[in-house]
């Protein structure tokens, strides 16, 4: 089966452009000031102008508040938000309510607990994104984008009631392997598209876009 793949942290017109050509089913634009791929709104626009209609542009947000919330969604024309923090059920819906978007949660996986812990939002969210949760002693770790990846059987022994993105430590190279073992559909990547933190590599947008096509 073809394999929607979502291109995140861009910032680049460059690497849009690779997105946008090879295929990607989502682009994300980065809102979170610590993490390398964060944009300043005026710039997501500019980028965010550059891809078509059937391309589901995301923004991603990290415990973000209404006023942040609102100051981006009021410059970028975004068709998703992507909730990346510790952001409960109920805050999920209420930013769904508030800003009339359908809503990615990203969950953060470790052990089972965690994907336990990810059906309390089955009911508020459009859509879940699984990625590794980084270890605590990990320095400088990113709520999302540290190439790391988790054990994909987790998410694989389970079905659920709503869309779904793998995401965490993917590239060209382990890419069958995952979508094989967690039976995902779609999937999300990051680092794994990059020469270092925060530099899309265009080449490697369109391998990882077309290994994703090719499954």
């Amino acid at each position: 089966m073809t394999v929607a793949a979502k291109i995140c942290g861009l910032n680049s017109r460059a690497a849009v452009a690779a997105a946008v050509e090879g295929g990607a089913s989502h682009v994300g634009f980065v809102f979170y000031p610590p993490s390398p791929r964060s944009l300043e709104p005026p710039a997501a626009a500019a980028l965010a102008a550059l891809v078509p209609p059937a391309i589901v542009k995301v923004g991603l947000f990290v415990d973000a508040d209404d006023e942040t919330l609102a100051r981006v969604t009021a410059a970028v024309a975004l068709d998703m938000l992507q909730l990346h923090g510790h952001e409960t059920p109920s805050r999920v819906a209420d930013i769904k309510r508030r800003f009339a978007r359908p809503v990615m949660k990203a969950i953060s996986v470790a052990g089972p607990a965690d994907i336990d812990g990810a059906q309390a939002y089955a009911g508020v969210a459009d859509w879940l994104l699984f990625d590794a949760k980084p270890p605590k002693d990990m320095a400088g770790a990113l709520p999302g984008g540290n190439a790391l990846a988790f054990d994909w059987t987790l998410v694989g022994a389970r079905s659920w009631p709503l869309p779904w993105m793998l995401s965490g430590g993917l590239h060209v190279g382990n890419l069958a392997e995952a979508v094989r073992i967690s039976h995902a559909s779609a999937v999300d990547v990051s680092s794994g598209v990059e020469d270092r933190p925060g530099v899309k590599n265009p080449a490697k947008i369109r391998a990882f876009l077309a290994a994703a096509r090719a499954l």
